[in-house]
């Protein structure tokens, strides 16, 4: 059973795509969020949930915090899993802000070909069985688009090498739980030129 774990829909129970998704387990989505909220990278912040699947990591952010959340799906049954989810999610938000969320049945990278640029959160959780170079080309086609100070997390089973991290994107650390690893990245600040003494 996967739940909404904190926030204005805290235990909110949230459906799951019968199959082809791997949902991230409590103590995993436990340990993202609370990195997230030591940071303060979710209050009021602009969220891509890419490879959404039941949509639990963006809806996990909208609960927490964040404003505009698009999950993206390409497999029609799990994106309308995530429609589901989405609406039991905003019916919780009783009174205050209610975040702004969407769901785009679309592959990630033609999503990211159009996108707009200012997402200051984008978790990227793909099948494990995503090729690496896929993966590289959804970094390269993220980069462009995130915020200054934006976070990135990537989620891939424990064998799986490195990401290919493009320019713009600069890796900060890996935590590896059982079989699964985060990857940790945030914008790369640009070299400023040194000042005449």
């Amino acid at each position: 059973m996967t739940r909404i774990i904190a926030g204005f829909a805290g235990s909110l129970t949230l459906r799951v795509p019968r199959s082809g998704t791997r949902p991230t387990s409590d103590r995993v989505r436990e340990a993202i969020f609370s990195a997230l909220e030591a940071r303060d990278a979710l209050d009021g912040a602009r969220v891509l949930d890419l490879y959404a699947g039941s949509g639990a990591l963006g809806l996990e952010a909208a609960s927490r915090g964040a404003t505009d959340v698009v999950l993206v799906e390409r497999a029609k049954p799990a994106a309308e899993v995530c429609r589901a989810n989405a609406d039991a999610l905003l019916k919780a938000a009783k009174g205050g802000r209610r975040p702004h969320l969407r769901v785009a049945v679309r592959p990630v990278a033609a999503y990211l070909e159009t996108a707009a640029s200012g997402v200051d959160l984008a978790f990227i959780d793909p099948p494990y069985d995503l090729d690496e170079v896929a993966l590289a080309r959804d970094l390269e086609l993220l980069a462009p688009l995130l915020a200054t100070d934006a976070v990135v997390m990537v989620e891939r089973s424990s064998r799986s090498p490195e990401p290919a991290w493009p320019a713009g994107i600069e890796p900060e650390r890996r935590r590896d739980y059982g079989e699964t690893t985060l990857w940790w990245a945030t914008t790369a600040q640009p070299d400023l030129p040194s000042q005449p003494e």
